[in-house]
C-alpha cells in the first residue's frame, strides 16, 4: 500500500510554518508529524502539498493509495482503522476527512471520498499554529515512550543531578551531558545522538533535545519544550517548540512559542506570553486577515523559517512572524508581521529577495547545506503571497 500524507483545509491555519513546508513535516513531540505516522505504520510516505512545495516535497503515487489528512495525529486505533478501509472508502469525523483509499488516477485537487465511514473515537488534529505548543505536553510523552520502549540508555554521567525517577532519563549514544539538573518529576527527559546539554544546565521534564543541538551553559528549562535537529539554545524556555537548524544561542525569556528552521534570536531577545490584564490572548489568522481568539492566557510567539531577531528584540503577547523577516530596535514589535519584512516598531519596509538570498545561502554554508533554485523559488511564491500584507 502506498501512503500519502495531504495538506488538508487545516494548513491555512498553520500560516506561517506552513509556507516553506508541508503540515507532514511539522514537528510536535519529538518528532515530526510524518514520522510519527511512518513509525506507526513501519511504511514511508510522500506527502501532497502546494505545488510551489512539490519539488521539494514530491508526491509518489502507487496504483492503490491511501491519503491520510497530515494534520491528523496517528494512533494506533486510527492505524487500524484506516487499513481496513477498502477501494473507493473514507474515513471521517465530525466532518473531517481523516483518510481515504483511492487508486493512482484521483484528481490531487479534487479529492474524492467514495463511501463514507465514520470514526468512533477521539482524534487529535492540528488546528493552528499555537496548538503545537498546547499540545506539545502530550506528544512528547507519547514519543518517549515509542522510542524508548525495549532499550537502555546509554550511560549517565555521575556529575549530574537527577530530581524524580532517574528511568524517565534517556540519552542516546554520542550526547554529552555533565553537571546538569534533570527534573523528570513533571515528565521525561530525552537527549538524542550527538546533542550536548552543557554544565549549569536545569531541565524541568517533559523535555527533547534532538540530534546535533546544543543547549548552552545555565539555561533553565521549563517543560514541555522540543528543541529540534542542528539547535543552539540558552537562555530561559517555557513550552516551546524549535522545528530545527535554529539559534536562540544567548539569554533572554522565551515562552508558549513555536520557531521555525533557521531562525536567529539575538541576545536578550524577549517575548511576553501573559497579558498584563490576564485577559484571553488575541492572534493573527491567515484565513481571516485579523486577530481571532486563541482561547489561551498564555500564548507568546510563532516565527517563520529564516526570519531573525536583533538583540534586545521585544515580542509582544501574541505575536506572529513570517518568513525571512529582519527584526530589530527599542520597543515591542507589531504583534504581526509579514514575510520578507525588515524594520523595527519606527517603521518597516520589503526586505530586499536578493538580499534576503545571500543571507540565507550564508546560512546554509554555515551548516554544509545549499540554498538552490527550488528554495528561491519557494522564497520568490511567498515574496509574492504576502505582497499585499506589507503595503
Amino acid at each position: 500500500m502506498n501512503y500519502i500524507l495531504f495538506d488538508g483545509s487545516q494548513r491555512e491555519n498553520l500560516l506561517p510554518l506552513t509556507f516553506t513546508r508541508p503540515v507532514a513535516e511539522i514537528r510536535i513531540g519529538i518528532t515530526t508529524i510524518r514520522e510519527k505516522w511512518e513509525n506507526l505504520l513501519n511504511e514511508t510516505t510522500s506527502v501532497l502539498t502546494e505545488d510551489y512545495l512539490s519539488k521539494k516535497y514530491p508526491l509518489k503515487k502507487g496504483n492503490e493509495n491511501i491519503l491520510i489528512n497530515a494534520a491528523v495525529l496517528p494512533d494506533d486505533n486510527l492505524i487500524n482503522d484506516i487499513k481496513k478501509l477498502v477501494s473507493g472508502e473514507s474515513l471521517t469525523k465530525d466532518n473531517i476527512l481523516i483518510a481515504s483509499r483511492v487508486d493512482g488516477n484521483f484528481d490531487k485537487n479534487n479529492l474524492p471520498e467514495g463511501k463514507i465511514k465514520q470514526y468512533d473515537s477521539e482524534i487529535d488534529i492540528l488546528e493552528s499554529s499555537w496548538d503545537i505548543f498546547s499540545k506539545n505536553e502530550k506528544y512528547l510523552n507519547s514519543d518517549f515512550k515509542i522510542i524508548t520502549k525495549g532499550r537502555k540508555s546509554s550511560h549517565i554521567s555521575e556529575t549530574n543531578n537527577i530530581i524524580g525517577d532517574s528511568n524517565l532519563v534517556f540519552i542516546e549514544e554520542g550526547a554529552k551531558v555533565e553537571y546538569a539538573y534533570l527534573n523528570t518529576s513533571t515528565g521525561p527527559i530525552y537527549i538524542d545522538k550527538d546533542a550536548e546539554v552543557m554544565e549549569g544546565s536545569k531541565i524541568r521534564g517533559p523535555f527533547a533535545l534532538c540530534e546535533h543541538s546544543t543547549l548552552k551553559m545555565d539555561a533553565k528549562v521549563y517543560g514541555a519544550t522540543t528543541i529540534g535537529p542542528h539547535c543552539k539554545v540558552g537562555g530561559e524556555l517555557n513550552n516551546v517548540v524549535f522545528f530545527g537548524y535554529a539559534n536562540k544561542a544567548h539569554d533572554g525569556f522565551l515562552g508558549n512559542a513555536v520557531i521555525g528552521e533557521w531562525c536567529n534570536l539575538g541576545a536578550d531577545t524577549n517575548n511576553s506570553n501573559l497579558k498584563n490584564t490576564y485577559e484571553e490572548v488575541k492572534m493573527w489568522s491567515y484565513p481571516k486577515g485579523g486577530f481571532i481568539k486563541s482561547g489561551l492566557q498564555f500564548c507568546g510567539l510563532i516565527m517563520g523559517d529564516h526570519s531573525k531577531s536583533g538583540i534586545n528584540t521585544m515580542f509582544n503577547t501574541g505575536t506572529v512572524v513570517g518568513v525571512s523577516c529582519n527584526i530589530y530596535g527599542s520597543g515591542f514589535q507589531r504583534n504581526f508581521i509579514p514575510s520578507f519584512s525588515w524594520g523595527s516598531p519606527v517603521g518597516m519596509k520589503p526586505y530586499n529577495l536578493n538580499k534576503a538570498f545571500q543571507v540565507a545561502e550564508a546560512v546554509f554554508q554555515r551548516r554544509s547545506k545549499s540554498f538552490h533554485d527550488v528554495e528561491k523559488d519557494i522564497f520568490r511564491h511567498i515574496n509574492d503571497l504576502e505582497m499585499d500584507q506589507r503595503r
